[in-house]
Protein backbone atom coordinates (compact mmCIF):
# COMPACT_ATOMS: atom_id res chain seq x y z
CA UNK A 1 0.00 0.00 0.00
CA UNK A 2 1.37 3.70 -1.05
CA UNK A 3 1.83 6.09 1.58
CA UNK A 4 3.30 9.93 1.96
CA UNK A 5 4.80 9.99 5.44
CA UNK A 6 5.94 13.80 6.35
CA UNK A 7 7.98 13.91 9.09
CA UNK A 8 8.94 17.01 11.25
CA UNK A 9 8.35 19.77 7.86
CA UNK A 10 9.92 23.16 8.37
CA UNK A 11 9.47 25.50 5.39
CA UNK A 12 9.76 29.22 4.69
CA UNK A 13 9.91 31.31 1.50
CA UNK A 14 12.71 33.99 1.52
CA UNK A 15 11.30 36.93 3.52
CA UNK A 16 9.11 35.23 5.56
CA UNK A 17 9.36 36.17 9.24
CA UNK A 18 8.15 32.30 10.55
CA UNK A 19 7.96 29.19 8.92
CA UNK A 20 4.60 28.25 6.69
CA UNK A 21 5.15 24.63 8.14
CA UNK A 22 6.73 24.05 11.33
CA UNK A 23 7.51 20.22 12.32
CA UNK A 24 4.71 18.97 10.60
CA UNK A 25 4.13 15.13 10.56
CA UNK A 26 1.20 13.66 8.58
CA UNK A 27 0.31 10.26 7.10
CA UNK A 28 -1.38 10.21 3.64
CA UNK A 29 -2.95 7.14 2.31
CA UNK A 30 -2.59 6.23 -1.74
CA UNK A 31 -6.57 5.39 -1.42
CA UNK A 32 -7.37 8.56 -0.52
CA UNK A 33 -8.84 11.35 -1.42
CA UNK A 34 -7.97 13.96 0.10
CA UNK A 35 -9.31 17.94 0.44
CA UNK A 36 -7.25 21.04 1.41
CA UNK A 37 -8.71 23.49 2.86
CA UNK A 38 -7.05 26.85 4.06
CA UNK A 39 -7.05 30.36 3.86
CA UNK A 40 -5.53 32.03 0.85
CA UNK A 41 -1.39 31.64 1.61
CA UNK A 42 -1.57 29.22 4.29
CA UNK A 43 0.44 26.83 2.04
CA UNK A 44 -1.72 24.32 -0.35
CA UNK A 45 0.12 24.75 -2.89
CA UNK A 46 3.52 25.39 -1.57
CA UNK A 47 2.66 22.04 -0.16
CA UNK A 48 2.05 20.11 -3.30
CA UNK A 49 5.35 21.57 -4.50
CA UNK A 50 7.07 19.81 -1.66
CA UNK A 51 5.75 16.62 -2.83
CA UNK A 52 6.84 17.31 -5.79
CA UNK A 53 10.14 17.89 -4.99
CA UNK A 54 10.45 21.78 -6.04
CA UNK A 55 11.18 23.12 -3.00
CA UNK A 56 13.80 22.60 -0.80
CA UNK A 57 12.58 22.27 3.08
CA UNK A 58 13.85 21.14 6.44
CA UNK A 59 12.56 17.72 6.95
CA UNK A 60 11.88 14.79 6.19
CA UNK A 61 8.78 13.54 2.76
CA UNK A 62 8.38 9.66 2.32
CA UNK A 63 6.98 7.72 -0.32
CA UNK A 64 6.67 5.39 -2.83
CA UNK A 65 4.38 6.90 -4.75
CA UNK A 66 5.00 8.77 -8.36
CA UNK A 67 3.24 12.22 -8.32
CA UNK A 68 1.32 13.55 -11.16
CA UNK A 69 0.52 17.74 -10.89
CA UNK A 70 -2.82 19.81 -12.55
CA UNK A 71 -3.00 22.14 -14.01
CA UNK A 72 -0.26 20.69 -16.52
CA UNK A 73 2.11 23.06 -18.37
CA UNK A 74 1.69 23.74 -22.24
CA UNK A 75 4.65 23.77 -23.93
CA UNK A 76 2.74 25.17 -27.72
CA UNK A 77 -0.78 26.14 -27.54
CA UNK A 78 -0.86 27.17 -31.11
CA UNK A 79 -0.11 23.34 -31.40
CA UNK A 80 -3.65 21.06 -32.04
CA UNK A 81 -5.00 19.53 -29.26
CA UNK A 82 -3.99 16.30 -29.96
CA UNK A 83 -0.59 16.59 -30.02
CA UNK A 84 -0.52 19.26 -26.96
CA UNK A 85 -2.45 15.85 -24.96
CA UNK A 86 -0.10 13.40 -26.25
CA UNK A 87 3.05 15.42 -24.96
CA UNK A 88 1.35 16.30 -21.82
CA UNK A 89 1.12 12.37 -21.22
CA UNK A 90 4.56 11.56 -22.99
CA UNK A 91 2.63 8.53 -25.12
CA UNK A 92 2.17 8.05 -28.96
CA UNK A 93 -1.14 8.10 -30.81
CA UNK A 94 -1.57 3.93 -30.35
CA UNK A 95 -2.54 5.34 -26.63
CA UNK A 96 -4.47 8.14 -27.45
CA UNK A 97 -7.69 5.66 -26.61
CA UNK A 98 -6.45 6.00 -22.75
CA UNK A 99 -6.95 9.69 -22.93
CA UNK A 100 -10.71 9.53 -25.30
CA UNK A 101 -11.98 7.68 -22.55
CA UNK A 102 -11.23 10.09 -19.95
CA UNK A 103 -12.70 12.70 -22.29
CA UNK A 104 -15.95 10.72 -22.74
CA UNK A 105 -16.38 11.13 -19.15
CA UNK A 106 -15.76 14.62 -18.77
CA UNK A 107 -18.55 15.10 -22.09
CA UNK A 108 -15.60 16.52 -24.11
CA UNK A 109 -16.26 15.38 -27.59
CA UNK A 110 -13.18 13.93 -29.73
CA UNK A 111 -13.57 16.91 -32.33
CA UNK A 112 -11.39 19.09 -30.03
CA UNK A 113 -8.68 17.09 -30.35
CA UNK A 114 -8.38 18.31 -34.12
CA UNK A 115 -8.69 22.54 -33.04
CA UNK A 116 -5.78 24.59 -32.06
CA UNK A 117 -5.32 23.98 -28.69
CA UNK A 118 -5.44 27.94 -28.38
CA UNK A 119 -8.95 28.01 -29.36
CA UNK A 120 -10.06 25.83 -26.95
CA UNK A 121 -12.81 27.52 -24.21
CA UNK A 122 -10.82 27.19 -20.74
CA UNK A 123 -13.41 24.83 -19.79
CA UNK A 124 -12.38 22.59 -22.56
CA UNK A 125 -8.85 22.93 -22.03
CA UNK A 126 -9.83 22.40 -18.04
CA UNK A 127 -11.12 18.85 -19.58
CA UNK A 128 -8.68 17.45 -21.54
CA UNK A 129 -5.82 18.31 -18.71
CA UNK A 130 -7.86 16.03 -16.30
CA UNK A 131 -8.61 13.33 -18.61
CA UNK A 132 -4.42 13.29 -19.45
CA UNK A 133 -4.27 13.34 -15.52
CA UNK A 134 -6.38 10.14 -14.77
CA UNK A 135 -5.00 8.05 -18.28
CA UNK A 136 -2.13 7.38 -16.14
CA UNK A 137 -3.49 5.31 -13.49
CA UNK A 138 0.28 4.58 -12.03
CA UNK A 139 0.34 8.19 -10.15
CA UNK A 140 -1.16 10.24 -7.04
CA UNK A 141 -3.00 13.14 -8.29
CA UNK A 142 -2.05 16.34 -6.89
CA UNK A 143 -5.20 18.26 -8.17
CA UNK A 144 -5.14 22.74 -7.86
CA UNK A 145 -8.02 24.27 -8.40
CA UNK A 146 -10.23 22.32 -11.09
CA UNK A 147 -13.28 24.06 -11.37
CA UNK A 148 -11.68 27.70 -12.73
CA UNK A 149 -13.14 28.83 -15.16
CA UNK A 150 -16.11 26.28 -15.18
CA UNK A 151 -19.85 27.58 -15.09
CA UNK A 152 -22.19 25.37 -12.88
CA UNK A 153 -22.69 22.59 -15.37
CA UNK A 154 -18.58 22.40 -16.09
CA UNK A 155 -18.06 22.02 -12.15
CA UNK A 156 -20.90 19.46 -11.37
CA UNK A 157 -19.60 17.66 -14.72
CA UNK A 158 -16.13 17.74 -12.95
CA UNK A 159 -17.27 16.53 -9.73
CA UNK A 160 -19.15 13.55 -11.16
CA UNK A 161 -15.94 12.73 -12.78
CA UNK A 162 -13.77 13.38 -9.34
CA UNK A 163 -16.02 11.34 -7.16
CA UNK A 164 -15.58 8.11 -9.55
CA UNK A 165 -11.77 8.39 -8.61
CA UNK A 166 -9.34 7.51 -5.78
CA UNK A 167 -6.09 8.42 -4.61
CA UNK A 168 -5.62 12.48 -5.33
CA UNK A 169 -5.23 15.59 -3.26
CA UNK A 170 -7.72 18.51 -4.48
CA UNK A 171 -6.81 22.08 -3.71
CA UNK A 172 -10.15 23.85 -4.54
CA UNK A 173 -12.24 26.59 -2.89
CA UNK A 174 -15.72 24.83 -4.32
CA UNK A 175 -17.02 24.09 -1.31
CA UNK A 176 -19.67 22.15 -3.05
CA UNK A 177 -16.79 20.10 -5.10
CA UNK A 178 -15.04 19.45 -2.09
CA UNK A 179 -18.08 18.14 -0.74
CA UNK A 180 -19.45 15.89 -3.51
CA UNK A 181 -15.53 14.08 -4.20
CA UNK A 182 -13.48 13.81 -0.68
CA UNK A 183 -13.36 11.71 1.64
CA UNK A 184 -10.64 13.09 4.08
CA UNK A 185 -10.26 17.09 4.37
CA UNK A 186 -6.73 18.72 5.37
CA UNK A 187 -7.35 21.77 7.00
CA UNK A 188 -4.25 24.56 7.40
CA UNK A 189 -4.38 27.15 9.07
CA UNK A 190 -1.86 29.61 11.30
CA UNK A 191 -0.78 27.71 13.97
CA UNK A 192 -1.56 24.10 12.69
CA UNK A 193 -2.32 21.07 10.25
CA UNK A 194 -5.15 18.52 11.22
CA UNK A 195 -6.63 16.01 9.00
CA UNK A 196 -10.05 14.78 9.47
CA UNK A 197 -12.14 12.04 7.78
CA UNK A 198 -15.11 12.92 6.00
CA UNK A 199 -16.69 15.49 3.42
CA UNK A 200 -17.17 19.63 3.81
CA UNK A 201 -19.88 19.47 5.55
CA UNK A 202 -17.89 17.55 8.33
CA UNK A 203 -14.78 19.43 8.61
CA UNK A 204 -17.35 22.57 8.87
CA UNK A 205 -19.24 21.36 11.89
CA UNK A 206 -15.66 20.80 13.50
CA UNK A 207 -14.77 24.03 12.18
CA UNK A 208 -17.39 25.80 13.78
CA UNK A 209 -17.31 24.16 17.42
CA UNK A 210 -13.41 24.79 17.39
CA UNK A 211 -14.22 28.44 16.89
CA UNK A 212 -16.33 28.38 19.49
CA UNK A 213 -13.88 26.62 21.73
CA UNK A 214 -11.07 28.89 20.93
CA UNK A 215 -13.27 32.31 21.64
CA UNK A 216 -14.16 31.01 24.70
CA UNK A 217 -10.25 29.78 25.21
CA UNK A 218 -9.27 33.39 24.03
CA UNK A 219 -11.67 35.40 26.33
CA UNK A 220 -10.18 32.93 29.35
CA UNK A 221 -6.60 34.05 28.06
CA UNK A 222 -6.79 37.31 27.80
CA UNK A 223 -8.82 37.39 31.35
CA UNK A 224 -5.57 35.69 33.07
CA UNK A 225 -3.61 37.77 31.00
CA UNK A 226 -5.13 41.02 32.45
CA UNK A 227 -4.99 39.28 36.16
CA UNK A 228 -0.96 38.57 36.07
CA UNK A 229 -0.42 41.96 34.06
CA UNK A 230 -2.45 43.56 37.40
CA UNK A 231 -0.26 41.46 39.99
CA UNK A 232 2.87 42.27 38.14
CA UNK A 233 2.32 46.23 38.61
CA UNK A 234 1.13 45.55 42.06
CA UNK A 235 4.99 43.42 43.00
CA UNK A 236 6.47 46.41 41.05
CA UNK A 237 4.64 49.04 43.44
CA UNK A 238 5.48 47.24 46.56
CA UNK A 239 8.85 46.87 45.43
CA UNK A 240 9.53 50.60 44.63
CA UNK A 241 7.56 51.40 48.24
CA UNK A 242 9.83 48.91 50.02
CA UNK A 243 12.98 50.45 48.40
CA UNK A 244 12.02 54.10 49.37
CA UNK A 245 11.78 53.13 52.60
CA UNK A 246 15.25 51.84 53.35
CA UNK A 247 16.50 54.72 55.07
CA UNK A 248 16.98 54.36 58.90
CA UNK A 249 13.88 56.47 59.74
CA UNK A 250 11.59 53.75 58.83
CA UNK A 251 12.59 51.54 61.56
CA UNK A 252 12.09 53.98 63.78
CA UNK A 253 10.37 52.23 66.98
CA UNK A 254 12.27 49.08 66.68
CA UNK A 255 14.92 49.29 69.01
CA UNK A 256 16.38 46.03 68.80
CA UNK A 257 17.61 46.28 65.34
CA UNK A 258 20.65 47.27 64.65
CA UNK A 259 20.41 50.51 62.58
CA UNK A 260 23.65 50.53 60.77
CA UNK A 261 23.47 50.93 56.88
CA UNK A 262 25.31 47.43 56.21
CA UNK A 263 21.92 46.15 57.84
CA UNK A 264 19.30 48.41 55.59
CA UNK A 265 21.30 47.47 52.86
CA UNK A 266 20.94 43.74 53.26
CA UNK A 267 17.45 44.27 53.80
CA UNK A 268 16.93 46.39 50.92
CA UNK A 269 18.58 43.87 48.90
CA UNK A 270 16.70 40.96 50.05
CA UNK A 271 13.55 42.63 49.16
CA UNK A 272 14.63 43.78 45.57
CA UNK A 273 15.88 40.15 44.85
CA UNK A 274 12.52 39.12 46.14
CA UNK A 275 11.15 41.59 43.68
CA UNK A 276 12.46 40.69 40.71
CA UNK A 277 12.30 36.98 41.33
CA UNK A 278 8.32 37.29 41.63
CA UNK A 279 8.51 39.86 38.72
CA UNK A 280 10.43 37.23 36.50
CA UNK A 281 7.81 34.14 37.71
CA UNK A 282 5.17 36.93 36.65
CA UNK A 283 6.65 37.89 33.25
CA UNK A 284 7.25 34.25 32.14
CA UNK A 285 3.16 33.67 33.74
CA UNK A 286 1.82 36.38 31.10
CA UNK A 287 4.16 35.19 27.82
CA UNK A 288 3.24 31.78 28.41
CA UNK A 289 -0.45 33.26 28.30
CA UNK A 290 0.14 35.30 25.31
CA UNK A 291 2.14 32.31 23.12
CA UNK A 292 -1.18 30.15 23.92
CA UNK A 293 -2.94 33.38 21.85
CA UNK A 294 -0.67 32.88 19.01
CA UNK A 295 -2.87 29.35 18.09
CA UNK A 296 -6.10 30.83 18.22
CA UNK A 297 -7.08 31.88 14.77
CA UNK A 298 -7.59 35.92 14.58
CA UNK A 299 -11.58 36.14 14.17
CA UNK A 300 -13.06 39.30 13.30
CA UNK A 301 -16.16 39.79 11.76
CA UNK A 302 -16.66 41.20 8.46
CA UNK A 303 -19.35 44.33 8.18
CA UNK A 304 -20.97 46.03 5.91
CA UNK A 305 -21.91 49.91 5.23
CA UNK A 306 -25.12 49.19 4.09
CA UNK A 307 -28.27 51.44 4.87
CA UNK A 308 -31.86 50.53 3.71
CA UNK A 309 -33.61 52.82 1.60
CA UNK A 310 -37.58 53.82 1.73
CA UNK A 311 -37.88 53.08 -1.77
CA UNK A 312 -40.09 49.44 -2.49
CA UNK A 313 -38.53 48.86 -5.35
CA UNK A 314 -34.68 49.37 -6.34
CA UNK A 315 -34.83 47.86 -9.50
CA UNK A 316 -37.68 46.96 -11.97
CA UNK A 317 -36.35 45.32 -15.48
CA UNK A 318 -38.90 44.31 -18.07
CA UNK A 319 -39.17 42.34 -20.84
CA UNK A 320 -35.31 43.44 -20.91
CA UNK A 321 -32.60 41.78 -23.48
CA UNK A 322 -29.13 42.70 -25.26
CA UNK A 323 -29.31 43.10 -28.99
CA UNK A 324 -26.45 43.23 -31.58
CA UNK A 325 -27.60 45.58 -34.71
CA UNK A 326 -31.16 45.25 -33.50
CA UNK A 327 -31.22 41.32 -32.99
CA UNK A 328 -31.75 39.87 -29.35
CA UNK A 329 -28.80 37.68 -28.56
CA UNK A 330 -30.85 36.19 -25.54
CA UNK A 331 -34.57 35.45 -24.53
CA UNK A 332 -35.94 38.78 -22.53
CA UNK A 333 -35.99 38.91 -18.87
CA UNK A 334 -37.93 40.76 -16.52
CA UNK A 335 -37.83 40.71 -12.34
CA UNK A 336 -37.84 43.18 -9.57
CA UNK A 337 -35.73 43.57 -6.65
CA UNK A 338 -36.90 44.77 -3.66
CA UNK A 339 -35.54 46.35 0.01
CA UNK A 340 -34.86 42.09 0.77
CA UNK A 341 -34.23 40.67 -2.51
CA UNK A 342 -31.30 39.00 -4.15
CA UNK A 343 -31.33 38.36 -7.37
CA UNK A 344 -28.73 35.73 -9.31
CA UNK A 345 -27.98 35.94 -13.07
CA UNK A 346 -27.56 32.02 -14.30
CA UNK A 347 -26.40 30.75 -17.39
CA UNK A 348 -23.37 29.14 -18.75
CA UNK A 349 -20.21 30.93 -20.06
CA UNK A 350 -20.52 32.98 -22.80
CA UNK A 351 -24.20 33.66 -22.74
CA UNK A 352 -23.28 37.13 -21.28
CA UNK A 353 -24.49 37.66 -17.82
CA UNK A 354 -22.16 40.06 -17.23
CA UNK A 355 -23.04 42.12 -20.37
CA UNK A 356 -26.40 41.92 -18.83
CA UNK A 357 -25.27 43.53 -15.78
CA UNK A 358 -23.82 46.19 -17.18
CA UNK A 359 -26.33 47.26 -19.68
CA UNK A 360 -28.69 47.40 -16.37
CA UNK A 361 -26.25 49.24 -14.75
CA UNK A 362 -26.78 51.91 -17.61
CA UNK A 363 -23.43 50.80 -19.80
CA UNK A 364 -24.58 53.15 -23.24
CA UNK A 365 -22.10 51.15 -25.58
CA UNK A 366 -24.16 48.07 -25.00
CA UNK A 367 -27.52 47.73 -27.37
CA UNK A 368 -30.40 46.94 -25.51
CA UNK A 369 -34.33 46.23 -25.94
CA UNK A 370 -37.08 46.45 -22.97
CA UNK A 371 -36.84 48.59 -19.77
CA UNK A 372 -34.41 48.59 -16.69
CA UNK A 373 -35.02 51.07 -14.15
CA UNK A 374 -32.93 52.06 -11.17
CA UNK A 375 -34.81 54.01 -8.45
CA UNK A 376 -33.79 57.66 -7.79
CA UNK A 377 -30.80 58.22 -5.51
CA UNK A 378 -29.35 54.80 -4.94
CA UNK A 379 -25.59 54.53 -4.10
CA UNK A 380 -25.06 50.80 -5.45
CA UNK A 381 -22.08 49.44 -4.56
CA UNK A 382 -20.42 47.28 -7.94
CA UNK A 383 -17.72 44.82 -7.29
CA UNK A 384 -16.84 43.93 -11.05
CA UNK A 385 -15.18 40.58 -12.38
CA UNK A 386 -11.85 42.39 -14.03
CA UNK A 387 -9.24 44.45 -12.16
CA UNK A 388 -8.48 46.89 -14.67
CA UNK A 389 -8.38 49.70 -12.45
CA UNK A 390 -6.57 47.81 -9.26
CA UNK A 391 -3.18 49.41 -9.41
CA UNK A 392 -0.93 51.75 -7.52
CA UNK A 393 -0.73 50.89 -3.76
CA UNK A 394 -3.28 50.65 -1.18
CA UNK A 395 -3.60 53.93 0.24
CA UNK A 396 -3.95 55.86 -3.52
CA UNK A 397 -6.52 53.22 -4.06
CA UNK A 398 -8.89 54.46 -0.99
CA UNK A 399 -8.46 57.93 -2.09
CA UNK A 400 -9.29 57.75 -5.11
CA UNK A 401 -12.06 55.69 -4.17
CA UNK A 402 -12.87 58.27 -1.48
CA UNK A 403 -12.71 54.94 1.39
CA UNK A 404 -11.54 55.77 4.53
CA UNK A 405 -8.55 54.34 4.66
CA UNK A 406 -8.29 52.96 8.20
CA UNK A 407 -11.89 51.14 7.59
CA UNK A 408 -10.45 50.01 4.44
CA UNK A 409 -7.43 48.58 5.35
CA UNK A 410 -9.20 46.45 8.84
CA UNK A 411 -11.28 45.45 6.24
CA UNK A 412 -8.62 43.78 4.61
CA UNK A 413 -7.57 42.34 7.84
CA UNK A 414 -10.60 41.13 8.01
CA UNK A 415 -10.89 38.94 4.83
CA UNK A 416 -7.17 37.42 5.80
CA UNK A 417 -5.01 40.35 3.75
CA UNK A 418 -1.72 40.13 5.52
CA UNK A 419 -0.09 42.82 7.00
CA UNK A 420 2.77 42.05 5.49
CA UNK A 421 1.76 43.35 1.64
CA UNK A 422 -0.09 46.25 2.25
CA UNK A 423 2.56 48.50 1.30
CA UNK A 424 3.15 46.43 -2.34
CA UNK A 425 1.81 47.68 -5.92
CA UNK A 426 -1.49 46.01 -6.29
CA UNK A 427 -0.27 45.14 -9.89
CA UNK A 428 2.47 42.45 -8.38
CA UNK A 429 -0.42 41.23 -5.92
CA UNK A 430 -1.99 37.65 -6.79
CA UNK A 431 -5.38 37.45 -8.37
CA UNK A 432 -7.05 36.52 -4.67
CA UNK A 433 -5.57 39.36 -3.41
CA UNK A 434 -6.36 42.12 -5.88
CA UNK A 435 -10.22 40.38 -5.25
CA UNK A 436 -10.21 40.84 -1.31
CA UNK A 437 -9.12 44.37 -2.19
CA UNK A 438 -12.56 45.02 -4.56
CA UNK A 439 -14.54 43.00 -1.91
CA UNK A 440 -13.22 45.44 0.45
CA UNK A 441 -14.04 48.38 -1.38
CA UNK A 442 -17.69 46.91 -1.47
CA UNK A 443 -17.59 46.42 2.45
CA UNK A 444 -17.04 49.65 3.00
CA UNK A 445 -18.27 52.04 0.97
CA UNK A 446 -21.42 53.39 1.75
CA UNK A 447 -24.05 51.31 -0.38
CA UNK A 448 -28.39 50.69 -0.84
CA UNK A 449 -27.77 48.35 -3.26
CA UNK A 450 -24.89 45.78 -4.36
CA UNK A 451 -24.28 44.93 -7.66
CA UNK A 452 -21.41 41.98 -7.25
CA UNK A 453 -19.81 40.05 -10.60
CA UNK A 454 -18.51 36.74 -9.16
CA UNK A 455 -17.53 38.20 -5.99
CA UNK A 456 -16.00 35.18 -5.16
CA UNK A 457 -13.41 34.15 -7.87
CA UNK A 458 -10.27 33.33 -6.13
CA UNK A 459 -11.37 33.29 -2.80
CA UNK A 460 -10.27 30.33 -0.36
CA UNK A 461 -13.57 28.45 1.55
CA UNK A 462 -13.54 29.90 4.58
CA UNK A 463 -13.90 33.86 3.08
CA UNK A 464 -16.27 32.48 0.81
CA UNK A 465 -17.78 31.01 3.89
CA UNK A 466 -17.32 34.45 5.79
CA UNK A 467 -18.95 36.55 3.03
CA UNK A 468 -21.90 34.60 2.58
CA UNK A 469 -22.75 34.50 6.38
CA UNK A 470 -22.29 38.10 6.40
CA UNK A 471 -24.65 38.65 3.16
CA UNK A 472 -27.27 36.20 5.49
CA UNK A 473 -27.02 38.31 8.43
CA UNK A 474 -27.34 41.91 6.82
CA UNK A 475 -29.93 40.48 4.09
CA UNK A 476 -28.73 43.58 2.03
CA UNK A 477 -31.18 43.51 -1.48
CA UNK A 478 -28.38 42.36 -4.44
CA UNK A 479 -27.99 41.69 -8.15
CA UNK A 480 -25.21 39.09 -8.49
CA UNK A 481 -23.31 36.45 -10.71
CA UNK A 482 -21.33 33.57 -8.98
CA UNK A 483 -20.83 29.88 -10.00
CA UNK A 484 -19.89 29.11 -6.56
CA UNK A 485 -23.31 26.70 -5.89
CA UNK A 486 -23.94 26.47 -2.04
CA UNK A 487 -23.43 30.61 -2.19
CA UNK A 488 -26.00 30.95 -4.93
CA UNK A 489 -28.34 27.85 -3.62
CA UNK A 490 -28.04 30.22 0.14
CA UNK A 491 -28.09 33.64 -0.73
CA UNK A 492 -30.36 34.09 -3.39
CA UNK A 493 -34.10 34.77 -3.00
CA UNK A 494 -34.50 34.41 -6.88
CA UNK A 495 -32.74 33.31 -10.05
CA UNK A 496 -33.27 34.33 -13.40
CA UNK A 497 -31.62 31.98 -16.08
CA UNK A 498 -30.05 33.10 -19.39
CA UNK A 499 -31.43 31.65 -22.62
CA UNK A 500 -29.73 32.36 -25.93
CA UNK A 501 -32.71 33.68 -28.01
CA UNK A 502 -33.96 30.96 -31.01
CA UNK A 503 -30.61 31.33 -33.41
CA UNK A 504 -28.53 30.46 -31.03
CA UNK A 505 -26.12 33.14 -31.66
CA UNK A 506 -23.51 33.93 -29.08
CA UNK A 507 -23.06 36.54 -27.30
CA UNK A 508 -19.39 38.06 -27.08
CA UNK A 509 -18.51 41.41 -26.03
Amino acid sequence: MGMININNLSFRYDGMQSNLFNKLNISIDESWKLGLIGRNGRGKTTLMRILLGQLEYIGDVQSNLKFHYFPQAVISDADSAQNVVLKMAGIDISELWRIQIEMDKLQLKDTVLNQQFSTLSPGEKTKLKLAVLFSDENTFKLIDEPTNHLDVDGRKIVADYLKQKTGFIVVSHDRDLINKVVDHVMSIDRSKVEVLKGDYDTWKVAFDQQNEFEKRKKAEIEGDVKRLEKAAKRVSQWGNNTENKKGQSAYKGQGHVDLDKGFIGHKAAKVMKRKKVMERRTDSEIEEKKSLLKNIDEEQELTLNFSRTPQKNLLTVSDFTVSRSGHQLIEPISFKIGRHDRVAIMGPNGIGKTTVIRAILGDESIETQGTSKLAGGLKISYVGQLFDNVNGDLREYAESNKLDLSLFLNALRKLGFDRSVFDNKMEDMSMGQKRKISLAKSLVEPANLYVWDEPLNYLDIITRQEIENLVLEVKPPMLFIDHDVMFVRDVATEKITLRMNSSGEELRY
